[in-house]
């Protein structure tokens, strides 16, 4: 193996130049990403384990050689792409929208690749990366969705067993206790592993995309069945066992054991292709315009950030100004919302109906993010009641689990002089705002108490207090 590897070293070397460049060239969201996988958090424990098999692919596996050490085509053409990419990333960048420049990294990678080894070596390099794209924290983003799928999977396997439950969305009431589908059921582990050994063994193997697309189907397919099953049978466990199985409390390893009974005869199975030797052909050549390009890049990157964060200016925190509202202590929001330390909130009412919070800060500091992260607002005992009601996508009714109150919710971001209902373009709103100078953030939030039979007039409540309210410029 050793032997082998060191005849091959010489194909792998230019794609660790490229890495390493990046590396450079990227460093700022490159150091944040060691942080995140030094974490350890669940979703991401796999992260520096992918990453350190991405490095060893490429010594024991390196992508096959080129056909002939000719010029390669359209080297121009990745020079621009870099560039560009080198832009977005700076912008991205400079907002700390981390999850976008995070992606950033793979696209880098690509784009250098493309630069200074031709778009053929950039090709071969492609698979490589899309496993190094696993190392990235993207997949809490994907943790909502993949709960939502295993609740209608779940839910509807339960009901058709004839197991006696009352099914309120991700809770499932048993006669002797209550079971949440909750993040943690979400598979996200499974998912990730999953993905990482198909794409092992689709580099492995050199597959054609073909192969690629059955791999990653198989994978994520499996990861999914594992889960549904594993949640089911705990459900079952849990009904039978009136609630006092062990397994009901920790079910870690009970899990991966399921997961191990499906992985392991289907990677017994998987097929197996081997080098024979090392391949022959000539690794690819460094292109001169390539290291123009990577010049380029450093100076409109790394050092556009710091010319751009120098532009940033104090600004006064904003005031609420609302007919018929007065100020009133936070703590008589009916549905208590969770915010960030770096949030400070202010809440206004009217009357005992309803309600608006205005929580904002303002980033002082070079670095800090203009729209700080905000986590899920509405607490585990509430759930969304309003699904079917056509209320829009900005109201939302939020039901108590346990006393069945009913509390109607509207969402403003406030990004300097941008203003949106959405968190999302609220983020992708920090680009101009930092660009102009701004410093200040807000969510503005309004709620109202829903009557005994009828959300209604709440909602409407909700909606004239948000079309009348205003932020004073200073304060």
């Amino acid at each position: 193996m050793l032997r082998k590897t060191l005849d091959q070293f010489p194909l792998a070397r230019p794609y660790f130049l490229v890495t390493a460049i990046a590396i450079a060239l990227f460093w700022p969201t490159w150091f944040r990403l060691v942080g995140e996988w030094l974490k350890w958090e669940q979703v991401l424990a796999h992260g520096l384990p992918t990453f350190a098999i991405f490095i060893g692919l490429l010594l024991i596996h390196p992508p096959p050689p080129l056909e002939d050490r000719a010029r390669r085509s359209f080297s121009v053409l990745g020079s621009l792409s870099l560039l560009a990419t080198v832009v977005a990333w700076a912008l991205l960048e400079l907002v700390r929208i981390d999850t976008l420049t995070y992606l950033m990294l793979p696209a880098g990678l690509l784009t250098l690749a493309w630069a200074l080894l031709g778009a053929k070596a950039m090709l071969r390099f492609l698979p490589y990366v899309l496993l190094f794209g696993l190392s990235l924290p993207v997949w809490s983003d994907l943790v909502p969705h993949l709960v939502v799928l295993a609740t209608a999977v779940v839910t509807k396997l339960v009901a058709g067993m004839g197991i006696t439950a009352l099914i309120e969305g991700a809770n499932i009431t048993l006669p002797y206790g209550r079971l949440v589908i909750a993040d943690g059921c979400s598979g996200i582990r499974y998912f990730a592993i999953s993905l990482l050994l198909a794409m092992m063994m689709s580099i492995l193997n050199d597959f054609r995309w073909r192969g690629w697309v059955a791999a990653l189907a198989v994978g994520a397919s499996v990861a999914l069945v594992v889960n549904w099953v594993r949640i089911t049978a705990l459900v079952v466990i849990a009904y039978q066992s009136d609630m006092e199985s062990s397994l009901v409390a920790d079910h870690e390893t009970f899990g991966w054991a399921i997961y191990a009974a499906f992985v392991i005869p289907i990677m017994w199975l998987a097929p197996v292709l081997r080098r024979e030797g090392t391949p022959d052909g000539a690794p690819p050549h460094l292109l001169k315009m390539g290291f123009v390009a990577v010049v380029a890049a450093f100076l409109v990157g790394p050092l556009g950030v710091s010319l751009a964060h120098s532009r940033a200016s104090g600004s006064p925190a904003w005031g609420l100004a609302v007919p018929g509202f007065v100020k009133t202590d936070p703590g008589a929001l009916p549905l208590k919302i969770t915010l960030p330390e770096t949030l400070s909130q202010e809440v206004w009412s009217a009357g005992q109906t309803t309600w608006i919070s205005l929580a904002q800060t303002r980033n002082t500091e070079r670095g800090d993010k203009l729209v700080p992260y905000l986590p899920p607002r509405v607490p585990g005992n509430w759930f969304r009641a309003d699904q079917e009601a056509g209320y829009g996508s900005n109201v939302r009714v939020y039901q108590h689990l346990t006393e069945r109150r009913q509390v109607v919710t509207a969402e403003l971001f406030q990004v300097g002089a941008y203003t949106t209902t959405s968190y999302t373009k609220a983020k992708l709103l920090q680009i101009p705002a930092t660009l102009a100078g701004e410093n200040r953030f807000a969510l503005i939030t309004v709620q109202g108490i829903c009557a005994p039979r009828s959300c209604d007039s709440a909602v409407e409540r909700v909606r004239t207090a948000l079309d009348n309210l205003t932020l004073d410029a200073a304060r």
